[in-house]
């Protein structure tokens, strides 16, 4: 056996499935015996999308996907879906080629040659490794599962030479253990003063990330114990039900929430950065105690250095915590929540109104058990805070890194990790034309993709910026194609509904068709009836 298949063996031992990836001269020996090895393969259109796939699959499924690039280009085309990856915390296992041994750092002009390929990777990965012979590889491969597979998920890189892929490897060759970081357990001293802390609160709140997706039920468990509202992040939307009584939803971007969250004396924030791209400012002005649980290290305290900081997985932490929290009273923690939507709905941008009559006529036609992925477009940033998600993982958004061209691949990736359940990627004209192409993958493949164009014929959020900044607003205006025709050619089917009435059997169409379908929403032709 080859080192490649060796390589994509010992994956296959710690349970990787499935890879995306597009082959090249420098991966050939990846590719060598995978559908043997039990492996499936989907070949996207570019390696953006193979990243982006990689992510959607990971998002859905909570498991770790291949995605295996050539290299030079296929990794630099690829960084953009690695970033969005790491900057949301999503598993994913990045195996690429190298030029051969003898050529690196050289600088001579071999085929897909870069000066240092791994330092392109190292800042968007947890862990990014240089295999310098085939006698490393077991190592490295139980180090880079093990990373992926413990603590924060994020990417994870591991290069090899193109000579070294190709070597024979002796019967020798097995699978070590994953090598997983040992944590301890954060001391029962700060585990009883955190529940001291929450138990003796009038004015608790809790803040839940996407680090908490796996532990919903103890935080919806934790939210009735001390009757506290709970706001999400948009990672972490549908931990806690949208319809919960006391969930108050994504909420935190506005002024007054904030204003509200800064008079409770206790907050407790779970699995989730606290970033700017959540709350809008660089730190929350809190003027109770703030508790953290977060199985990051990097982020305790962070910049809240009087926090109570857990270093745990949320699940395991929250559980200690409820076994010995008493139940209390309700506090008005529903009054507080009512008041909550309230106040994120009076701040709210003018459209808003007009997109959650959009909303409501698109949801009307999605079945509960549908994944969203979302695009960088303005329909989005309203769904994540109106549209009611009752379970993690249903809607996912590329908050971190902000990438336009996100949501089609990694929809497509999520319809190959459940078939059975729609994904639907909701998309603006900007953001479609960024990754399109992969459209032809759904059709090969006959996925349940639902991609629903939000086609204001501008690159919206940012023509408003400028014109708020008093900016002549240039440059936001393209030439956009025939949607429609574009969709057929790529293999799927078109729904155009002129009036918003005729929104939800038009997805109701798209959802029971085998195989991708655009649902053209073109603003200027629905909004007739508002004007």
């Amino acid at each position: 056996m080859r080192t490649g298949a060796a390589v994509m063996a010992t994956l296959r031992h710690y349970g990787a499935d499935t890879v995306f990836g597009i082959p090249g001269v420098h991966t050939l020996e990846y590719f060598r015996g995978l559908t043997e090895q039990g492996f499936r393969i989907v070949l996207p259109r570019h390696e953006q999308g193979a990243a982006f796939m990689a992510d959607g699959y990971a998002r859905a499924t909570g498991r770790p996907a291949v995605c295996c690039v050539i290299s030079g280009p296929g990794l630099t085309n690829a960084a953009t879906g690695i970033g969005q990856a790491y900057a949301d915390s999503v598993p994913m296992f990045v195996l690429a080629s190298v030029t051969a041994s003898h050529t690196l750092g050289r600088g001579r002009g071999h085929l897909h040659e870069c000066k240092d390929q791994r330092l392109i990777a190292e800042p968007i990965t947890g862990l990014a490794l240089h295999a310098g012979s085939a006698d490393e590889l077991p190592e490295l491969l139980a180090r880079a599962w093990g990373a992926l597979t413990s603590g924060r998920p994020r990417p994870v890189y591991l290069e090899v030479p193109i000579d070294v892929l190709a070597e024979e490897v002796g019967d020798g060759w097995r699978p070590l253990p994953p090598v997983r970081p040992e944590v301890e357990a954060p001391p029962a001293g700060a585990l009883a003063e955190a529940a001291r802390l929450l138990a003796g609160a009038e004015r608790p709140a809790v803040l839940v990330g996407g680090g908490a997706a796996g532990a919903s039920a103890q935080v919806r468990s934790l939210a009735r114990r001390l009757s506290a509202p709970v706001l999400t992040t948009v990672a972490g939307k549908g931990i806690v039900p949208d319809d919960d009584p006391l969930c108050a939803g994504q909420a935190l971007k506005r002024v007054a929430v904030r204003e509200w969250l800064a008079d409770r004396d206790i907050v407790l924030a779970v699995g989730t950065e606290l970033a700017s791209t959540d709350t809008t400012v660089d730190v929350l002005p809190l003027k109770g105690r703030l508790v953290r649980i977060d199985v990051d290290p990097a982020h305790l305290p962070g910049d809240y250095p009087d926090a109570l900081c857990l270093q745990a997985d949320a699940a395991w932490a929250l559980d200690r915590l409820l076994e010995q929290l008493p139940a209390r009273e309700d506090s008005g923690a529903q009054a507080d929540v009512r008041e909550l939507r309230a106040l994120a709905a009076a701040a709210a941008p003018p459209y808003r109104g007009w997109h959650t009559r959009v909303l409501d006529a698109v949801f009307a036609g999605i079945p509960e058990n549908a994944r969203v992925y979302s695009d960088m477009t303005q329909l989005a940033y309203t769904g994540t805070q109106i549209v009611p998600m009752r379970a993690p993982r249903r809607w996912l958004h590329p908050s971190g890194f902000g990438t336009l061209g996100y949501a089609v691949p990694a929809a497509v990736g999520a319809a190959v990790a459940d078939p059975d359940a729609p994904a639907v990627a909701i998309v603006g004209d900007g953001g479609l034309l960024y990754t399109a192409q992969e459209i032809v993958t759904a059709a090969e493949l006959g996925l349940p993709l639902v991609v629903v164009l939000w086609n204001n014929e501008a690159l919206g959020q940012i023509r408003d910026d400028m014109i708020a900044r008093g900016i002549e607003p240039v440059a936001v205006t393209p030439a956009t194609p025939d949607f429609s025709g574009l969709a057929a050619a790529m293999g799927a089917g078109v729904e155009a509904p002129e009036r918003l009435a005729d929104v939800p059997a038009a997805m109701e169409r798209a959802v029971r068709r085998r195989g991708p379908v655009l649902v053209r929403l073109d603003e200027d032709v629905l909004g007739r009836e508002q004007r």
